[in-house]
C-alpha cells in the first residue's frame, strides 16, 4: 500500500460511480533514489497502484486488475516539480467486474489514462 507513505490524498470527493482526489507525492520516498537518481520519476506501476487504492477506497473492498484495455503514460511525473496530481476514477459494476476509466493529471497536463476491468 502506497497511501500514507508514497502519497497522501486531499480534497477527496465521491459521487455514485466516481471518486476524485488531489494527491500529494512524497518526493523524499526511497523509490525515487532508484527511479532515478537526480531525475525522480513516478514509476508506472505506482500510478497503477494509486488508481487501484483509490478504487478500493471508493468501493470499500480489495480489488484486483483483470484486464487493462488501455494504459497510456503520456507525461512523466517528477515529484519535485509536480508534487500534486489530480486523480479521477469512474467505475461501473457489470457482470465482468468493475469497468474503470481513470485519469491522472494536473491542470492541462495529463500524465496517465487508463481503461480496464477490476474484480
Amino acid at each position: 500500500m502506497l497511501k500514507g507513505n508514497f502519497y497522501n490524498s486531499a480534497n477527496t470527493t465521491q459521487d455514485a460511480g466516481q471518486i476524485s482526489a488531489t494527491i500529494a507525492l512524497n518526493a523524499a520516498h526511497p523509490v525515487f533514489q532508484g527511479h532515478f537518481p537526480d531525475q525522480p520519476v513516478v514509476p508506472g506501476v505506482c500510478m497503477m497502484q494509486i488508481i487501484t487504492e483509490t478504487l478500493e477506497e471508493a468501493v470499500q473492498k480489495k480489488v484486483q486488475l483483470q484486464k487493462a484495455s488501455q494504459m497510456k503514460f503520456l507525461n512523466m511525473i517528477d515529484p519535485v516539480k509536480q508534487p500534486q496530481v489530480d486523480i479521477t476514477v469512474n467505475y461501473k459494476e457489470d457482470e465482468g467486474g468493475l469497468k474503470v476509466n481513470a485519469v491522472l493529471k494536473h491542470e492541462a497536463t495529463t500524465f496517465m489514462k487508463f481503461q480496464g476491468i477490476f474484480k
